[in-house]
């Protein structure tokens, strides 16, 4: 049997796979590839009509890894799913607290998530930087109300928590009330992978160092 085993064809062949689904959608380029990595980290060409990409979030989101802003991940597994190596090149690093022993004693004594005791955990911090949720939507429902309670304003938020219990619910709020710029995707769908698909997708955008 015949098959690609050359990675970088591997993934061309793939994008033009993709490429067709996306041909009704009237995305710009930009978009287009965001579209594109998320779909491929999923394997799932279905994703096409869930994405969510405000206006400013491309914009917002390559200017502040371009500027070496951190990026604060409710998981860890968005935290590794992330190119850390081209992230560096321009001077920025992804944090993760969810395994933090501090963070889960907060968690226990105030009867939350551990998610939502990692984004209180971050709090100012998250100003001018880059939020990725992935798994809990806990962790959006506290960085909205933070939002909400004070002047803090992520550069854009990457919200794509997966489930059945507030998943789809958290999505539709943060569409209906984020004051920054966002990428998500609606429903049930979502995941680690995906939500770092989308800040990689930013990250080849950018022009190489």
């Amino acid at each position: 049997m015949d098959y690609i085993m050359e990675p970088q064809a591997i993934e061309q062949r793939s994008m033009e796979i993709i490429a067709a689904y996306l041909t009704d959608l009237n995305l710009n380029d930009q978009a287009a590839r965001v579209y594109s990595r998320i779909i491929h980290a999923a394997g799932d060409p279905d994703y096409a009509k869930s994405i969510s990409i405000h206006p400013q979030a491309i914009a917002a989101g390559m200017q502040a890894l371009q500027q070496g802003r951190p990026i604060y991940c409710d998981v860890e597994m968005v935290r590794t799913g992330i190119n850390k190596r081209r992230l560096a090149e321009y001077g920025g690093e992804a944090h993760c607290l969810i395994a933090d022993s501090g963070i889960a004693e907060q968690a226990r004594q105030a009867g939350i998530t551990r998610a939502m005791a990692a984004i209180r955990a971050f709090a100012d911090k998250l100003d001018g930087a880059i939020l990725a949720v992935g798994n809990a939507p806990t962790a959006l429902f506290e960085a909205i109300k933070i939002m909400q309670e004070s002047q803090v304003r992520p550069a854009v938020i990457i919200s794509v928590p997966v489930g059945f219990v507030g998943a789809a619910e958290s999505k539709e709020y943060l569409a209906a009330h984020s004051p920054v710029p966002y990428i998500t995707v609606h429903g049930n769908k979502g995941g680690s992978a995906i939500a770092a698909s989308a800040i990689n997708a930013l990250l080849y955008m950018l022009p190489g160092k």
